[in-house]
């Protein structure tokens, strides 16, 4: 199911919105036009999250322990692999971002969003602790911000594109439908990969769990309308 856009328009401009679709889009385009294969990579080595690398023993001052233990949890979901990875997260941001920046503000918004995130890359780098596989993409924080539009707009319909066989159909979909299947998808790739290997590879998968469950938990602590009441 690819979803093309919810039936609920925005109160105001989504600044954050846009600007995290902006910042992710810019460095990924620095990446494959203005680096060559090897800077590219290396930049994805420096700045991902590679679970084996992330020590705690041993830091000697502020910096490292800035270098070496918090800045790859933050970095890495400003990263993307490919043109597949870059577009359709940041497709899933802009329907779902709006509307969810609209309860929240700005300012809580954004914080809402990195929160996310690193709730994410905590779970990917716990359940993955030995892998030296980068983590990278904003998957996991814009799963939290998933959570928060299923529980904010449960009424919500998403058109979605869905092909059966060669004929493509569309449907609105109810949000807690549409999202909960994702999120059930996810569990699903997420045990098996589990049980398939020890280390991370390909999708991180666990990474959007976290990111999701991580949304379910803290959104009432954004949520402008709830604070009103």
């Amino acid at each position: 199911m690819i979803p093309l856009r919810d039936n609920i328009p925005s109160k105001s401009f989504p600044v954050v919105t846009w600007f995290l679709i902006l910042v992710n889009l810019v460095i990924f385009l620095a990446e494959v036009f203005f680096m060559n294969h090897q800077q590219a990579e290396s930049l994805i080595y420096k700045y991902g999250l590679i679970p084996n690398q992330i020590r705690f023993g041993g830091l000697t001052s502020l910096t490292e322990i800035r270098i070496t233990v918090f800045r790859p949890f933050f970095t890495n979901m400003f990263l993307h692999g490919g043109w597949g990875h870059i577009i359709s997260n940041m497709w899933i941001l802009f329907i779902f971002g709006d509307n969810v920046e609209d309860r929240m503000g700005k300012i809580g918004f954004f914080l809402f969003y990195v929160l996310c995130g690193l709730l994410a890359s905590f779970t990917h780098f716990i359940l993955y602790i030995h892998s030296d596989v980068p983590a990278i993409g904003a998957s996991g924080a814009i799963s939290g911000v998933m959570a928060a539009y299923m529980l904010m707009f449960p009424r919500s319909s998403i058109l979605s594109f869905i092909p059966i066989f060669i004929i493509p159909f569309f449907f609105p979909i109810p949000a807690v439908i549409y999202i909960g299947l994702w999120f059930i998808g996810q569990l699903f790739s997420g045990a098996s990969s589990l049980m398939l290997s020890s280390s991370a590879t390909g999708i991180a998968f666990w990474a959007h769990i976290g990111g999701f469950l991580g949304g379910l938990l803290i959104y009432r602590l954004f949520d402008l309308q709830r604070w009103k009441k």
